[in-house]
């Protein structure tokens, strides 16, 4: 049943999905993406044979849509998402979808969905989750020649507790192979860390940290956002890997950590130089910035700032990220997007 605004508090969305008007669509056949357009559907339908189902053809990305002060919407560099989804695409040995389409699809969605865009006060956003499978029917392994582009959004709280440090352990498991898809954002990479989160919760932990699949050695990524660290000196620095995936927040946060002195750099951290880091975070799209407050491996624990504090560095970072997509604060990146809303409060 598609949710009706009237029935949401805004203030407790929490990080859930809500069925909403409109959705866009595409399709490839015949050797060509067809035009796309709104559709009040939110199924899709295929084969039982669908290459998705058996050989796991499947890309997708997660940005999101903020309400400014003024009413107006930001999206946060979507041509990066788009971007990637190419890249992701072709790793799976799918047809990219455009990036200036993918873009406009975005839009188109956020544009149709704005009534479900939540209120600047709130703390929310629209959460838009763009994807594409093969759709071809098949029995042999191959890739497909059929497939289906789709975006729905839905109104999100925060993915996590805000700035409130959390515990995290490292896993057994390894996400991705090293030469695998570790950079493609595919759902194969989320579905073989499903276990090694889900242990990490049974044991009080809010997610878990991966090493490198190779030697074990270096730090990798967390199950669902990549890793920061603050060293005694202030420098931030982040992992660089192989088989973790692009982050367009890590990205934005080496520039921003260059404006502010911090000498970022992206570089190989072994594990057993964690003790460096007086801050470290969770980094990504649905996190932000989740400032970690513990890491434990094999019984020892590791504090950084604080278990109930965030980090001074780790606090700035985030509130001039946050402050940038939701408007509040000077772009001179150019980093946001208007989608033109017809909720102005104040234009300028």
């Amino acid at each position: 049943m598609k949710e009706q605004v009237e029935n949401l508090d805004w203030n407790n969305l929490g990080f859930a999905y809500h069925d909403l008007p409109y959705s866009f669509e595409a399709k490839f056949k015949d050797g060509q993406w067809q035009p796309g357009k709104l559709t009040t559907k939110s199924t899709l339908e295929f084969s039982e044979a669908a290459e998705v189902l058996h050989y796991g053809q499947e890309v997708f990305e997660g940005l999101k849509a903020y309400r400014r002060k003024d009413g107006q919407l930001n999206l946060f560099r979507p041509e990066l998402n788009g971007e990637r989804m190419v890249n992701s695409a072709k790793r799976l040995a799918m047809e990219p979808y455009p990036v200036d389409a993918f873009v406009d699809s975005v839009k188109q969605v956020v544009k149709a969905n704005e009534d479900f865009v939540p209120p600047y006060e709130s703390g929310g956003s629209l959460y838009v989750r763009p994807f594409m499978v093969g759709t071809s029917s098949v029995v042999g392994v191959q890739p497909a020649v059929e497939y289906t582009y789709h975006v729905y959004a839905t109104p999100v709280g925060a993915y996590v507790n805000g700035l409130s440090p959390a515990a995290y352990t490292v896993s057994q498991y390894d996400r991705a192979s090293y030469a695998g898809t570790g950079q493609a954002k595919t759902s194969g990479n989320y579905a073989s860390s499903l276990i090694a989160s889900m242990q990490a919760h049974q044991d009080g932990f809010a997610d878990c940290l991966f090493l490198d699949p190779r030697e074990h050695k270096y730090v990798d990524e967390f199950g669902g956002a990549n890793f920061f660290g603050i060293t005694r000196k202030g420098q931030f620095v982040t992992p660089k890997s192989n088989s973790i995936l692009p982050s367009i927040t890590k990205r934005s946060l080496l520039t921003l950590a260059k404006k502010q002195g911090l000498n970022p750099v992206e570089t190989k951290i072994p594990f057993a130089d964690l003790d460096q880091f007086v801050e470290a975070g969770a980094i990504g799209t649905a996190a932000v910035i989740s400032p970690v407050g513990s890491l434990t491996y094999q019984g020892k624990k590791q504090i950084f700032y604080s278990e109930t504090e965030a980090g001074p560095v780790t606090t700035k970072l985030y509130n001039e990220l946050l402050g940038i997509q939701y408007g509040d604060r000077p772009d001179p990146e150019h980093w946001t997007q208007t989608v033109e809303s017809g909720k102005v409060l104040n234009k300028a």
